[in-house]
């Protein structure tokens, strides 16, 4: 197919044009602006070093690839069938803190997050409950933006079903025949691997034969292939689908799971994207199959930057609901402190190492949060007062704010370093806490600080009011246990973590001891070490 064929379809009335998802907000001189704007901002912030899985490497992210300024980003939705986990979670958190990111830096995003509103999954869960389609995917639907919510997370720009977009899916696909890309076999389509020369260049694989065993290929569904390796573009019409079927030019059936990502992506971003998300487990086979799929009908690069979160792990094993052992949003948020102390945890961690999750974890990331908040709340009685301090006091607090904005944006910088921003962050409160305890805080620096506070939770996003929604309570709910811990012991926990990097293993020990006269316990975790009340 050619480039000429190909445009008509990307931009006719049923596809839509990538140039129409872009709102009028981003046109003309709104553009101009934020294309000006950006080489201020890189000026200010330095350069982004953003991961890309494709190369396996740290590039620079250079935002003057579109004329409009706008970045294009996809990343992959629910399948709304049940509820999302917290390993779920991790994802649709770490792509809000890049969201944030981006717009921090002065680039304007334009989000599309699909919904997977039919598989194999969903349809056993209408004949299971005896239920319709619409019933099962509009109920999990709204309990996912119910927990978006209560997590503070950024709504895309649009989250596009894939039964709302059934005749695009057919266009491609049909496209994809023409070029040669796929095939047809006892009333299914199928993406022929042996016609795309690069697949396996996001996940690395060693090119294989055609014909390699049924259990080597990366589409599971028991229909005839000309190769195990292919997989399902259109799956044909089966008595156990039910009521589950469109009639289309490719005969009476219903989509694959991985061709409604490309046809989404490209409908409402273009044939090329900026930033294609996911989980780790996503890289293979969906990632994968999205490439092969959208090069072999666009004939370009589909997406610049691959960028993937690593697992949650329960006790030590990855978390997913085909080994039972996960956990729901509902399950663990309970109140509004609980919601926020679960974006804090994930947040803080470095997307793409793997979060090990325990109740221990979580209670400290509460602790922090309270921690936060209560310095937040002597910084406002400061400015309450109309406190005056001493030019050398100023001074000192314009200094530890600039280093403390200094480490958060180049942390930042380098590949979305929360952990590191989350240390400048209490680095400054520490050195602000003596400040206060000392009376040396004036009002209008307490102001400076706060701002600065607020300024950073522009990407954090961990200072928000909780809605109330699904079983989320105002009440406290907690076991008397989730005290703040006092400003001294998280000081000597520094000193120990310090102590223990300089290999002064014994001042480490005493500290440690000294804590533990006090009633804590330390606990060394891949998030860092903290206090658990004995």
């Amino acid at each position: 197919m050619t480039i000429a064929y190909l445009l008509p379809l990307i931009g006719s009335s049923r596809w839509g044009s990538h140039g129409q998802a872009v709102s009028e907000r981003r046109r003309g001189r709104a553009s101009l602006l934020v294309r000006a704007s950006a080489v201020d901002e890189k000026h200010i912030h330095g350069e982004f070093s953003l991961y890309n899985t494709m190369t396996g490497k740290k590039e620079v992210f250079d935002r003057t690839v579109h004329e409009d300024g706008v970045v294009r980003f996809y990343s992959c939705g629910p399948t709304v069938y049940d509820s999302a986990h917290v390993g779920n979670f991790r994802a649709f958190l770490t792509y809000d803190i890049l969201k944030r990111w981006l717009r921090y830096r002065g680039f304007d995003v334009n989000h599309v997050m699909n919904l997977t509103d039919v598989d194999d999954k969903i349809i056993k869960r209408v004949l299971r409950e005896g239920s319709t389609l619409e019933e099962i995917t509009e109920k999990y639907s709204k309990l996912f933006f119910d927990d978006l919510s209560l997590l503070n997370v950024i709504p895309a720009d649009k989250y596009p079903k894939a039964t709302e977009h059934i005749e695009e899916i057919v266009d491609l696909i049909e496209g994809l025949k023409t070029k040669g890309a796929a095939y047809e076999s006892s009333g299914s389509t199928y993406f022929k691997v042996d016609s795309f020369s690069d697949y396996g260049k996001l996940v690395k694989l060693e090119k294989r034969e055609s014909g390699a065993r049924r259990t080597e290929a990366n589409d599971t569904d028991e229909y005839d292939k000309s190769d195990a390796r292919d997989f399902a573009l259109w799956k044909a019409y089966k008595d156990e689908d039910g009521e589950v079927k469109w009639n289309s030019t490719l005969g009476v059936g219903r989509p694959g799971w991985h061709i409604e990502c490309s046809c989404m992506a490209m409908k409402y971003l273009g044939p090329q994207i900026d930033i294609h998300g996911g989980g780790i487990d996503l890289v293979f086979p969906h990632h994968e199959n999205e490439i092969a799929q959208s090069e072999a009908y666009s004939g370009k690069e589909f997406a610049r930057f691959w960028v993937h979160n690593g697992f949650v792990n329960i006790g030590g094993e990855k978390m997913s609901k085909s080994l039972g052992n996960f956990r729901t949003l509902g399950d663990v948020v309970k109140n509004p402190d609980d919601a926020r102390a679960f974006r804090y945890l994930v947040v803080s961690s470095q997307y793409r190492s793997t979060l090990n999750f325990t109740e221990d974890v979580l209670k400290a990331a509460r602790n922090t949060i309270k921690r936060l908040d209560a310095l937040r709340k002597r910084l406002a009685d400061v400015q309450a007062e109309e406190r005056t301090v001493e030019m050398e006091s100023s001074s000192e607090i314009e200094s530890i704010v600039e280093t403390a904005k200094s480490a958060f944006l180049a942390a930042m910088n380098d590949d979305l370093n929360t952990p590191r921003a989350v240390a400048a962050l209490f680095e400054m409160m520490s050195k602000v806490g003596k400040l206060l305890k000392a009376e040396k805080l004036d009002s209008a620096h307490a102001r400076t600080v706060d701002d600065c506070i607020l300024d950073f939770d522009r990407v954090l996003g961990v200072f928000y009011k909780v809605p109330t929604v699904g079983n989320v309570s105002d009440e406290d709910g907690t076991d008397g246990t989730d005290q703040v811990i006092p400003d001294a012991l998280q000081e000597l926990l520094v000193q120990r973590t310090e102590a223990r990097k300089s290999k002064d293993f014994s001042l480490a020990d005493q500290i440690r001891d000294q804590i533990a006269a006090e009633g804590y316990q330390i606990k060394d975790s891949p998030n860092g070490a903290v206090l658990i009340k004995i």
